[in-house]
């Protein structure tokens, strides 16, 4: 994880879909995908377990806390995966955060 990506988003915030987009379970291929206009992102069970969690009601701090039991990791690892993954969608448009 980049720095900037820890020191710009704060773990308050609350991340969820934007409304251009739509999180789908694929049926063929039993994984998940974002879809948005016109194209669609695979993603890995990293990713798709931290979308599902991007309510609008859970803050980053909640949702890192809760991959952290989920996957059995450590806490500063799933913390600068997060942060990245969800910085990489804001900055594309695909997720809002409000504090």
């Amino acid at each position: 994880m980049s720095e900037a990506a820890s020191s710009t988003l704060s773990l308050s915030l609350k991340p969820k879909l934007a409304p251009k987009t739509k999180l789908r379970l694929d049926q063929k291929t039993g994984k998940y995908i974002l879809l948005y206009p016109e194209k669609g992102l695979l993603l890995n069970p990293t990713g798709a377990a931290i979308l599902k969690l991007c309510t609008g009601e859970q803050s980053l701090s909640d949702i890192i806390a809760a991959l952290t039991l989920e996957f059995q990791s450590d806490e500063a690892k799933v913390q600068a995966e997060v942060l990245t993954f969800v910085q990489g969608l804001l900055d594309r448009g695909l997720i809002q955060a409000e504090p």
